[in-house]
């Protein structure tokens, strides 16, 4: 069965998080997702991926972590993730810790979709070298599920590298939460199938892509599961696609490529301007849930 989840920046000036996750639950959505930068560097030199000047909400941004224990606390049901966590920017002993932590307060109702981040300066701000990105997140995604699966958890690579350690709590989810990888390059489907439990591009508009190259999800999807089947994993790898807009044909066609969870982008803006377009995602999920 298809999933249906929203996904907004936290921004300091939008809707609540509490108020936000309430009303997501009310209207049956199955999950919502928070975005992160912990700052924007000034001098602005790394180009926004997205085209045109950097939106206000990338540097108004409540930490994700704080934001989601928030939205989890006020909620029941409704699952909390991280859309996305830039792993190259947290250390991997502390956001083991928090993400387990956060996992025991919702009742195990995490998902973490990681990322490694475009922005150059901002890494560098964090320690990291551009060119190095993805081996940190990779060292530090392996060395975090040590942390949650061992009483006396290690790590010895290039980029992480610690003697046993004790860390409580641990996660409600046996071997902790999905992790679900933002990217979309050829490396992308053997880093899943090595370190992590599901795919979770951004969604492009068919009109824009077309323009610009479009991403072949389908053909995503199949290079994921083989990949996965390669590597011996067990189970079925998760597909979850966000930044989807308020079209139902789309969103169908979504469905029939093999997404299990569509996540509807919502605007950080207040109540006002946010609650109307939730419900109409609402309806959306509803007619296709019962069409």
């Amino acid at each position: 069965m298809t999933e249906f989840g929203v996904l907004m920046f936290p921004a300091d000036y939008a809707i609540a998080p509490v108020q936000l996750a309430r009303a997501a639950e009310e209207r049956g959505f199955e999950s919502l997702f928070f975005p992160e930068h912990t700052h924007i560097p000034a001098s602005r030199v790394t180009p926004w991926p997205g085209g045109a000047d950097l939106p206000t909400e990338y540097w108004h941004t409540h930490d994700p972590f704080v934001a989601l224990a928030a939205a989890a606390t006020a909620t029941r049901t409704l699952k909390v993730g991280t859309g996305i966590a830039l792993v190259t920017e947290r250390d991997p002993l502390l956001m083991a810790k928090q993400v387990a932590s956060l996992d025991m307060i919702s009742g195990g109702r995490v998902l973490l979709g990681v990322g490694a981040g475009w922005n150059v300066e901002e890494m560098a701000n964090h320690g990291v070298r551009f060119e190095n990105r993805w081996q940190v997140l990779r060292e530090r995604i392996l060395a975090m599920r040590e942390i949650w699966t061992q009483e006396a958890a290690e790590f010895h690579g290039e980029f992480v590298d610690f003697g046993p350690v004790w860390s409580y709590p641990k996660p409600v989810q046996p071997g902790g939460p999905k992790v679900l990888l933002g990217a979309s390059s050829r490396y992308t489907w053997r880093r899943i199938a090595e370190y992590a439990d599901g795919w979770f591009p951004i969604h492009q508009d068919p009109r824009r892509a077309a323009a610009q190259g479009a991403l072949d999800y389908a053909d995503g999807i199949d290079r994921v599961r083989a990949a996965w089947q390669a590597a011996g994993r067990a189970g079925e790898p998760d597909f979850s696609i966000f930044g989807v807009g308020p079209d139902v044909d789309r969103v169908r066609a979504l469905i029939g490529f093999g997404f299990n969870r569509i996540i509807f982008a919502l605007p950080p803006a207040d109540a006002d301007t946010v609650l109307p377009l939730m419900d109409r995602y609402a309806a959306i999920a509803h007619g296709i849930r019962n069409g």
